[in-house]
């Protein structure tokens, strides 16, 4: 858990390098980001600026060419591969637009899973409680391919917030869903979210579910800069 003093994701200058057969490639330009305990922070820009990468960067699957990176009051700099899985099954919880649920196991099996890793004693418990938690008491049984999309990503946060992590990331999560069904999913995630008293980090294209958060941040040209309550409408705006 981070002690109450500490934000909770804290990157100082975060630059990635990459290189590319027409030579160096910058992806990310001196990043700088704060979130504190139980913010809610969007991340918004257009494709290709960076924010799927910082986000990969924040939960440790990936390393950064320079700068310090620290998350749920871990150096995630000093840590090998096998402490950055631990790491993760720990403190952060990861939602995808894709949902990258295992077809072979059903949803019960998904969302045990990262428990087992994590040598949660009672992990089939806590899976169903979670599932039980998204509405999904009675499809503990189904595969990914018997669910909707909607369910599909219920069972994606289920799984995300399984371990009651410090941090919850998400990627685009209604990407792949209609309208109706992706609000209902917004809606589920904020609050598990505040139930938990989670913090959540956001990238998204969609202005309304941005302003929903407590703060907006642009990022552009692998660069990030924070937009205030007061532009927030008209980041809402911009978004799309």
């Amino acid at each position: 858990m981070t002690a109450p003093d500490l934000p909770v994701v804290d990157l100082a200058d975060i630059h990635l390098t990459l290189a590319s057969a027409a030579g160096q490639v910058n992806i990310l330009r001196g990043v700088t980001l704060r979130v504190e305990r139980g913010e809610t922070v969007a991340v918004v820009g257009p494709s290709g600026s960076g924010k799927s990468t910082m986000m990969m960067i924040v939960a440790g699957l990936e390393r950064p060419t320079t700068g310090r990176v620290q998350v749920a009051g871990c150096d995630l700099g000093a840590l090998d591969e096998d402490g950055l899985a631990l790491f993760r099954r720990r403190n952060v919880g990861i939602v995808f637009q894709a949902f990258h649920l295992i077809a072979t196991m059903t949803a019960l099996e998904n969302v045990a899973v990262p428990l087992e890793f994590a040598g949660v004693s009672d992990a089939f418990d806590r899976a169903r409680d979670g599932l039980k938690a998204v509405g999904l008491g009675e499809r503990v049984t189904h595969y990914p391919g018997q669910l909707s999309g909607g369910e599909q990503q219920r069972v994606a946060l289920a799984r995300a917030f399984a371990a009651e992590p410090a941090l919850l990331l998400a990627d685009e999560p209604t990407g792949n869903l209609d309208a109706a069904t992706g609000a209902a999913i917004v809606d589920l995630m904020f609050e598990l979210r505040r139930k938990r008293d989670a913090t959540l980090l956001l990238i998204t294209h969609d202005g309304e579910l941005a302003a929903r958060c407590d703060r907006i941040m642009r990022m552009h040209d692998g660069r990030i800069v924070p937009e205030t309550s007061a532009l927030r409408a008209a980041a809402a705006q911009r978004v799309r």
